[in-house]
């Protein structure tokens, strides 16, 4: 719902469209400090208190967000709001695979994003339609009002729990310093560890694909906003529309995607949701109208269900239980690195040549990230 009042922000507070743009970034940083946040609550605590307390957090952040006169701590609000967002999202994926059979892990996944999704295609819609007729904060208000409906949902949702024992609080004590940090890599490499070695190269290559799909979201999300508004005239409504029909598509492809996750193979769902945003981040820059642009929307939203959950069942495949909620988290942690940078820097390439410029940028990453689920990628699908 945010999406689409980005170019508003920029006029409203008095900054670059880059510079507005950085509203995505603190969204993704707060999902980069909440994914760590996540892999503990989830392997110590349980998913209720993922799915309760980062819908809570993110109601109170967002409503702050919504009146507050200065930019700066908007941006901070936003972080929090990210952060809390990212242990909910840990917690509802985890919650979700206790629900599904071995067999059946990709459809369910599949379904799960892809009602999310619905969510997504109609959250820019309706932000852009608020941000003309309300204002920006509107979208904030809004932001806020769906969080709070997901706190009862998150505590009648059933409530799942590793089966080996918590960290005695002697270890955690122990997590300061230099020494701390060397511990906690140590943690890493243990659960890293765990992995089958035949399948450690594996979890490697989804952990870059990760990265890369959140590359590619993000920017969109930052950078589309800002190319179809500056360079093209578009209104936050027209923008609303394009994710909408982006989102369109993605709703589209839930069963497809779920039949080809658990019944054709994974990388057949994996390669193509990286290979089909290089070809659109390639073309984006010479796109010229409404329809042009939609058209390539509608490409994303293809690949975006295709990557529904099939990454995520693929890590399921390869994480032992004991630690999926951490290596999940690692995971999506490393990605988030991605989801900070890639705004970031396209803010600046946005500011020094233009909004197409980072889409150019960020092209090779995805044909790369492709190559390596198709070559080096193991097939998880259990015969």
């Amino acid at each position: 719902m945010i999406i689409p009042g980005v170019p508003v922000l920029g006029a409203h507070f008095g900054v670059s469209p880059g510079v507005a743009a950085q509203v995505i970034t603190a969204l993704a940083l707060g999902r980069f400090v909440g994914m760590p946040i996540s892999g503990w609550v989830l392997d110590r605590l349980g998913t209720r208190a993922a799915l309760v307390g980062g819908t809570i957090a993110s109601a109170v952040a967002s409503l702050l967000a919504a009146a507050t006169p200065w930019f700066g701590l908007m941006l901070a609000l936003v972080l929090v709001m990210g952060a809390a967002e990212g242990v909910w999202a840990m917690g509802r994926e985890v919650a979700g695979i206790d629900l599904a059979r071995l067999d059946q892990r990709g459809r369910v996944l599949s379904g799960f994003h892809g009602v999310h999704n619905i969510g997504l295609a109609l959250g820019p819609l309706l932000g852009g339609v608020l941000t003309e007729a309300v204002g920006f904060r509107a979208a904030f208000v809004a932001y806020a009002a769906c969080a709070a409906v997901s706190v009862p949902l998150g505590m009648i949702a059933p409530n799942s729990v590793p089966s080996h024992a918590p960290q005695p609080a002697s270890n955690i004590e122990k997590r300061w310093g230099a020494a701390g940090l060397r511990q906690r890599l140590s943690g890493i490499q243990g659960l890293f560890n765990q992995i089958e070695p035949h399948l450690r190269s594996t979890y490697v290559v989804l952990v870059f694909a990760t990265l890369t799909s959140f590359v590619h979201r993000v920017t969109l999300q930052s950078m589309l906003p800002l190319y179809a508004s500056s360079r093209l005239g578009f209104t936050p409504s027209e923008v609303g529309l394009l994710f909408s029909i982006m989102g369109l598509f993605v709703f589209v492809m839930i069963l497809p995607a779920g039949f080809i996750i658990d019944k054709v193979g994974r990388k057949w769902a994996t390669v193509p949701s990286t290979g089909i945003p290089a070809l659109v981040f390639l073309l984006v820059p010479f796109a010229g109208s409404f329809l042009q642009l939609a058209a390539l929307q509608a490409l994303m939203g293809v690949a975006n269900g295709l990557s529904l959950g099939s990454i995520a069942t693929s890590t399921y495949d390869v994480v032992p239980s004991s630690a999926r909620g951490r290596l999940q988290a690692a995971r999506r942690t490393i990605a988030e690195l991605g989801g900070v940078g890639a705004p970031l820097l396209g803010g600046v390439l946005a500011d020094v040549f233009s909004p197409a410029v980072p889409f150019l940028a960020y092209a090779p990453f995805l044909v790369l990230s492709a190559v390596l689920l198709a070559l080096v990628g193991r097939e998880t699908l259990p015969r």
